[in-house]
């Protein structure tokens, strides 16, 4: 197939409607908007969510309760499997991961937590704020230490 081949399926290509284009265009006159009214009107159309000057949805359901989310501690989350680009028996640091291009360095966190996924084929010593138990024990049984900031 070639690109001087292909053609367009039934129905890929609309002509617009050419509205206030006479009376036997089908949408001549009033161009389909009816007679009177708001939405006649150039315009008219009401913001989202208005009904009509009935008290809105989101305003007459309650707003109740407390979320947490918003003062929550953020962390980084790095798979162990990525710190395998390390050299043997050296420390590395969230600096060290951001250098290497396994964090980005614009990311606003309260610190790096080590997941336990994946393996750790390297002994390291590992400095973080957090580690999962998994990753800590995997980093042990690898000849490394984790060490939490």
């Amino acid at each position: 197939m070639k690109l001087n081949e292909l053609i367009k399926t039934d129905g890929a290509v609309t002509t617009p409607k050419r509205k206030g284009r006479g009376i036997g265009s089908g949408l001549g006159k009033t161009s389909g908007r009816g007679h009177k009214g708001q939405r006649a009107r150039s315009g008219g159309l009401s913001r989202p969510g208005f009904e009509g000057g009935q008290m809105p949805l989101y305003r007459r359901i309650p707003k109740r309760g407390f979320n947490n989310k918003r003062f929550a501690t953020v962390y980084v989350e790095v798979p162990l499997s990525r710190l395998n680009r390390f050299d043997d028996n050296s420390v590395v640091g969230p600096e060290d991961f951001v250098a290497a291009g396994i964090i980005s360095p614009d990311r606003r966190a309260a610190g790096v937590k080590i997941l336990g996924t994946g393996e750790l084929e390297r002994s390291l010593t590992v400095r973080a704020q957090r580690f999962t138990a998994g990753a800590k024990a995997k980093i042990e049984a690898a000849g490394g230490k984790a060490e939490e900031i």
